[in-house]
């Protein structure tokens, strides 16, 4: 397969994954609110999603990375498109857990493989050497413009049809569904499983059985490198300060929308259009890291000169609260997408620094133990909002956030030089 070929591929993909999540963003908590859920309930909906990922993510990272990434990428798909079924026809709390759960394991599932694969088959195309940046931005600007269409349609849709309004709001769920069949469908047929060496002991390993029991193995040496390669260690770390500034980000502003246009109906669709523009800026700012990172002549500066302009945007955010009406959401709107641009290029310049220190039988996992600092900072930080924002207000806890960010930066300075080659050819079947 070419480099072309591979980079076409991975961001068809990475769309049709990210659609679903994109078209029931907006119309999820008002479904489950107009089927008889109230606040309590639907926020342990929630947490059964984000707990199941927690529990998931690297014993499927590590299951990708024996098993291989087509595999373990269809299954995740499947269970995506089963778990909005149910969530289209929930009509009790219990049947929305149940689709919950199943939407955490279609992410737990999906976190790292394509990305893995995508960087297995750039290295068996050009070399270890081969620039991934350009394949990564496309797949990340793939992504970001299935979330924005998806969340502008899924906010859309239920204004415009008629009919009952339950049903008007399940039928962007339902084409979610269909969405994730057909990334179902484009995991079997655009992303044939390389060879590979296998991931332990170096012998091919047929039965499923010892096949499975190599996946706590490779979690283990999986972990065991990211604590013992101490750049590889901060590049995670990295990951919780970001996970915070999301969790800030994404709970406080509806509140903040809310406050200005004085109503949840109103604020909540103002949201849906913020959050696109979030979404289109992670597309701008994925498409522009390769050029930000030529012009700052490495990764390691343009992953620091992005965290600063993150830091003050939302610092910018934060000053903010000052305004009301119409000046406080356009405020609101500039601050996400300066945010979320330079979050991307952050992101994906990381994303390279990192794939170059992990080889390719734990390139998988890793994937999920950065995912899974995500997760453990967006809980910090969620853990923390109630008595932040008690003393700080929203504008402060922001603010706060924003001072945790830059000092995030400190950790790419004099990054300590990688320990491991990446396995450019993988070749276990």
């Amino acid at each position: 397969m070419s480099a072309a070929s591979a980079r076409r591929r991975y961001a068809l993909v990475q769309f049709l994954m990210w659609l679903p999540p994109g078209l029931m963003m907006a119309p999820m908590v008002l479904l489950m609110s107009a089927r008889g859920l109230d606040l309590g309930e639907i926020g342990l909906v929630g947490a059964v999603y984000s707990v199941t990922i927690v529990v998931l993510e690297l014993p499927t990272g590590g299951l990708a990375d024996v098993v291989g990434r087509r595999t373990v990428l269809a299954v995740g798909t499947g269970f995506s498109a089963v778990g909005l079924v149910v969530m289209a026809l929930a009509d009790s709390v219990w049947l929305f857990f149940v689709a919950s759960l199943f939407k955490g394991v279609a992410r737990a599932l999906s976190s790292g493989p394509a990305q893995a694969w995508y960087v297995d088959a750039l290295h068996a195309a050009e070399g270890p050497d081969a620039d991934l940046k350009p394949g990564l931005a496309v797949g990340s600007a793939a992504s970001s413009t299935a979330l924005l269409g998806g969340v502008l349609a899924g906010g859309l849709v239920p204004l415009v049809l008629p009919g009952d309004e339950v049903l008007r709001l399940s039928v962007p769920v339902w084409c979610g569904a269909v969405a994730a069949a057909a990334a179902l469908v484009a995991v079997v047929v655009a992303m044939p499983e390389p060879r590979r060496s296998a991931s332990i002991g170096g012998t091919v390993r047929s039965r499923f059985g010892e096949i499975l029991a190599d996946v706590p193995l490779t979690i283990r040496d999986g972990l065991h490198m990211a604590v013992r390669d101490r750049g590889l260690a901060r590049l995670l770390l990295v990951s919780a300060a970001g996970g915070m500034m999301l969790a800030a980000i994404e709970t406080l502003t509806p509140v903040r929308l809310a406050e200005l246009t004085g109503r949840l109906e109103s604020g909540s669709t103002v949201y849906a259009f913020v959050a696109a523009v979030g979404f289109a800026a992670n597309a701008v700012g994925s498409s522009v890291a390769p050029l930000v990172a030529r012009l700052l002549r490495t990764s390691t500066r343009a992953a620091v000169a992005a965290i600063a302009v993150a830091a003050a945007s939302l610092g910018g955010l934060a000053a903010s609260v000052a305004l009301s009406g119409t000046a406080g959401v356009v405020a609101a709107g500039v601050a996400y997408f300066l945010v979320f641009a330079a979050l991307s290029v952050e992101e994906l310049v990381r994303g390279e620094l990192i794939h170059l220190r992990v080889e390719s039988a734990r390139r998988a996992t890793v994937m999920s133990v950065d995912s899974l600092q995500l997760q453990f900072g967006g809980l910090l930080i969620t853990l923390g909002l109630g008595p932040l924002t008690t003393g700080l207000g929203i504008g402060g806890t922001w603010a706060a956030v924003a001072v945790l960010i830059l000092v995030s930066s400190l950790l790419f300075v004099r990054l300590p030089a990688r320990r491991t080659a990446p396995v450019p050819a993988p070749t276990r079947t």
